[in-house]
């Protein structure tokens, strides 16, 4: 279908198959790619790319069109992937942080190439919101002000959090090569 996303979503809230169908075609690898940065893992970003579709029907009803459809898409998968981290984190704590997170995030990394290993690692070691940022920013190539719009922030507050990404990025770096 030729038809712009907004049209069907509009549709696919109303019962519309086709149109549903439309737009997980349509957007499936963008939900899954965004899922692997904000995660760095794999078999989390296959989870939350398979959730968040099996779940945007009802999702859709909710869906108010006041925002580009990719805008609204991406924002269900940045909630979808804190709560992955969050749930991840629940079970970290409760196996005194060395539980299944841990041993899912070694395997991952051996897994990727060793260009990435490095900035995966650092990547990790920043709070959720910046990661968050930097999903949207960088992988996903959006501008700060459709990045403050997904996130729900001022485009300064975006500005700001890619300047603190560099800073801690830097002094990741500057710490590991005196180490």
């Amino acid at each position: 279908m030729d038809r712009p996303d907004e049209m069907l979503a509009t549709a696919a809230a109303g019962g519309d198959r086709a149109a549903f169908a439309a737009l997980v075609t349509r957007h499936y690898d963008r939900i899954y790619r965004l899922g692997w940065r904000l995660t760095g893992s794999v078999a989390d970003a296959q989870d939350l790319a398979q959730d968040i579709c099996a779940a945007l029907p009802a999702k859709l009803a909710g869906w108010r069109g006041e925002a580009r459809f990719t805008t609204w898409l991406y924002r269900v998968v940045v909630n979808a992937a804190q709560d992955l981290r969050r749930r991840h984190a629940s079970r970290a704590r409760a196996a005194d942080g060395w539980g299944d997170w841990e041993l899912a995030r070694q395997d991952q990394i051996s897994e990727d190439r060793a260009a990435l290993q490095w900035l995966e690692s650092a990547m990790a070691r920043l709070s959720p919101e910046l990661q968050d940022t930097v999903a949207l920013v960088l992988g996903e190539e959006m501008t700060q002000a459709e990045a403050g719009e997904v996130l729900g922030l001022s485009e300064g507050t975006v500005a700001w959090r890619m300047s603190e990404v560099k800073k801690r990025l830097r002094r990741i770096a500057a710490e590991e090569a005196r180490a």
